[in-house]
């Protein structure tokens, strides 16, 4: 069931939606959220707000208890939602020098539709560090902004060659510049994938990957693949890919 086809559009500004995991087990907001909820949208008892729980659930709430730094709610309806596409959308990058860009990424990445994010500590990389609890926000925020049913998942910082050994489910892909190594098109190899198919799709540090690494990723599976004409920055290609995964997905 979904509950989108239902709303009137013009309503759509009105909603206000809340991620509280476990929410039909809840009976408050958390802290995060009730400030937003008392101080900024300044909610009193009786209002309506919508709460997401990030596995695939929206319930229409009411709040019940207004005060100080907390903010209750009872559960009026659970409104279970369809997904969006099919297959998980994997993007596995190598995060920036500057953080800011990959946030802007993570929040771009997450409008357009990503199942999962994984950071990458390559032999270029300019950063071996992510502050998670930083980008898991961004990522909140923005499926809320988005009205997503699921929360993208974030996966802690791994080595390249430990996360290309890892098994995995559906097609493989590494996006590089390398010509030496033959490539193809992303989109069109994509195209050719069935929707329900699991896709991930490796992209590299501001340098790019090492060509061994691209070598080591190809032995392992992985799939040789550029992203178009133009060269790109590293938070341009990660969003161009998972737009890639997206769009193929609706063919």
């Amino acid at each position: 069931m979904s509950w989108f086809p239902q709303l009137n559009q013009n309503n759509m500004k009105e909603v206000r939606f809340f991620y509280v995991p476990e929410a039909a087990t809840q009976t408050e907001l958390p802290a995060d959220e009730a400030t937003h909820a008392l101080r900024v949208l300044r909610l009193h008892e009786g209002d309506e707000m919508m709460l997401m729980d990030g596995v695939g659930n929206y319930y229409r709430a009411e709040v019940t208890l207004a005060h100080g730094h907390h903010c209750q709610y009872a559960i009026k309806e659970t409104l279970p939602q369809e997904r969006q596409w099919q297959g998980r959308v994997h993007l596995a990058i190598a995060p920036t020098k500057m953080m800011d860009r990959m946030e802007w990424m993570l929040e771009k990445a997450v409008e357009v539709g990503v199942d999962e994010i994984s950071f990458l500590d390559c032999q270029f990389s300019e950063r071996t560090v992510v502050k998670l609890p930083r980008a898991e926000k961004i990522v909140i925020a923005a499926t809320k902004q988005s009205h997503k049913a699921w929360l993208t998942t974030l996966n802690e910082m791994t080595s390249f060659d430990d996360f290309i050994r890892q098994p995995r489910t559906g097609r493989k892909y590494i996006a590089h510049c390398y010509e030496e190594v033959p490539r193809s098109y992303l989109f069109d190899e994509l195209r050719q994938q069935p929707d329900a198919e699991d896709a991930l799709v490796l992209v590299g540090p501001e340098g790019d990957f090492s060509i061994d690494e691209v070598r080591r990723a190809v032995a392992n599976g992985y799939q040789s693949v550029h992203l178009g004409k133009s060269r790109l920055r590293t938070e341009t290609a990660g969003l161009s890919a998972v737009m890639m995964m997206q769009l193929s997905k609706e063919q």
